[in-house]
């Protein structure tokens, strides 16, 4: 049973790698956890938490003397030197960085796992810190420009005049860009976005944002992240960023490229062609900034009245979120790492995530790891190829469908004509109805297919109507295929409502704990 440590963070860094919610699922997983004393209190989480989630409260060299150790910002020199050889490290380690820091590890014979290198593949989700990190940040830079903004968002009619909304374009639409466009547009402002993947329109449509193309060719992504952009991209994107800066009321950048520097986006002119009162938020100020006159981790106000905030730190603005999303994240990460749930880390490299994450293990280095290809644009169609042993798709004879045809249009004469009566009023009814849903059906959007069904599963009603009135007759069969039918209409029609209702929840905001 290995003991894992919950270390303190620097001066700074208000978050932790763990929470009493975590810490329990961690010791259900048969760790051992000890925390460091206060290693929780920027966040909200007092020792007394941890203590009753069943962690052990320890000094600091405990902590970083565990077998496996949990921190969110890179160690120092001096904190390595607590790590007792054979330990395993798991946190934030930007390996593409900070190389020297992982040769620094790979010195201690120790194992180091790097969250931020995890790869963005669908089964690595629920282990993407980047993501977690980003969406809080999206969200935390959009309260930050509100607070600076000093007007409304949403647009108002009130009996002293007019409010208009509050214009926001949004640089980037990955999850920090699509967060921050949710949480402006859920406000009641026009938001505008940008971004060099166009597949991303419809997810920015989704959230009540407008895209704006830019009508260039550009490689699509095949890691999840955009890529560098082409000179010809990057003259009409700057056209565009010149129109809008000169439009709008807020700016929000989030555009990265993995192991670059920050492109510039937003040139000085362009600031200076902003309204006063205006509001930039730099989400890449970290990384050089997009935005001409950003400094990191400052906020900054242009002779011509714009303020520009470079802060560096907006997930951990929201610290208890922050620490709890993140401590989920290193859990699901140790669910991985611990296929027999009996507190023994077990490394394996034959699976993506864990090689993936593995800068330096037993003190040889292993970063880079093999590139994994993924892919956020539609799956190209395959070029037809000739293949001996491929057997050719056979097509549906004409002939055949149209003897089908003639067949069903036969077989509907015949009931209409010879069948005794209501029956074919009815049978007709029926046809009719098919025809009629197939075409309306067949042109209804898939994303809303589920609502629609499970709305139009209250029709069900009318065949309970009918079932009812059937029941009272004397004969049995007609009693047993009546209550038959009653039974099967009354589950179609709380299923609908059932599925109807949980998809409104998708959309509503519950209560607060």
């Amino acid at each position: 049973m290995s003991l894992i440590g919950i270390v303190a963070e620097p001066d700074g860094e208000t978050r932790v790698a763990g929470t009493p919610d975590t810490v329990a699922k961690l010791i259900a997983l048969g760790y051992d956890v000890v925390v460091e004393h206060g290693a929780g209190a920027e966040s909200a989480f007092p020792d007394a938490a941890y203590e009753t989630a069943g962690a052990m409260l320890g000094a600091r060299d405990q902590a970083w003397g565990a077998d496996i150790v949990f921190t969110i910002t890179p160690p120092t020199a001096a904190e390595i030197a607590l790590l007792r050889d054979g330990a395993t490290l798991v946190g934030m380690l930007s390996p593409a960085l900070k190389p020297e820091l992982t040769a620094s590890l790979a010195t201690r014979g120790i194992t180091a796992l790097s969250m931020d290198a995890v790869p963005r593949i669908s089964r690595a989700q629920s282990m993407d810190v980047l993501s977690s990190m980003a969406n809080i940040s999206g969200y935390r830079a959009v309260v930050e420009a509100a607070n600076e903004f000093g007007r409304f968002f949403t647009g108002q009619v009130t009996a002293a005049g007019k409010v208009p909304p509050a214009k926001v374009l949004v640089a980037g639409a990955g999850v920090a860009g699509l967060a921050a466009i949710g949480a402006a547009s859920s406000l009641g402002a026009v938001v505008r976005a940008t971004d060099p993947r166009p597949e991303v329109a419809d997810q920015v449509a989704s959230i009540g944002g407008e895209y704006l193309p830019v009508d260039v060719e550009v490689a699509a992504s095949t890691d999840g992240y955009a890529k560098a952009t082409s000179a010809a991209y990057d003259q009409r994107a700057a056209e565009i960023y010149s129109e809008q800066a000169a439009d709008v009321d807020i700016i929000i950048t989030t555009a990265l490229i993995p192991g670059r520097p920050a492109p510039k986006l937003i040139t000085a002119a362009d600031v200076a062609n902003m309204k006063p009162g205006s509001v930039i938020v730099d989400m890449a100020a970290a990384q050089g900034g997009n935005v001409a006159g950003t400094v990191a981790g400052q906020r900054t106000v242009t002779a011509n009245g714009v303020v520009i905030l470079g802060y560096t730190d907006l997930a951990g603005r929201l610290p208890a979120q922050a620490s709890q999303l993140y401590g989920t994240n290193v859990l699901n990460l140790m669910k991985l790492l611990t296929p027999g749930k009996d507190g023994e880390l077990v490394l394996d490299f034959d699976d993506v995530v864990q090689r993936s994450a593995t800068v330096v293990r037993d003190g040889a280095v292993t970063w880079p790891p093999p590139p994994v290809q993924v892919s956020a644009a539609p799956a190209a169609k395959p070029a037809a190829t000739a293949s001996v042993a491929a057997k050719p798709i056979p097509k549906p004879s004409p002939i055949r469908s149209g003897g089908l045809i003639l067949a069903g249009i036969v077989a509907l004469f015949l009931v209409c004509a010879f069948a005794p009566a209501p029956l074919p009023q009815h049978f007709l009814v029926l046809t009719l109805s098919i025809v009629v849903g197939f075409y309306v059906i067949g042109h209804v959007a898939h994303a809303l297919h589920t609502p629609l069904m499970s709305v139009t599963n209250a029709i069900s009603g009318i065949i309970v109507v009918g079932a009812m009135v059937q029941i009272t007759t004397p004969d049995l069969a007609v009693q047993i295929l009546a209550a038959i039918a009653v039974l099967l209409a009354s589950i179609n029609i709380f299923g609908g409502f059932a599925v109807t209702r949980r998809m409104l929840a998708m959309f509503q905001k519950g209560d607060r704990q």
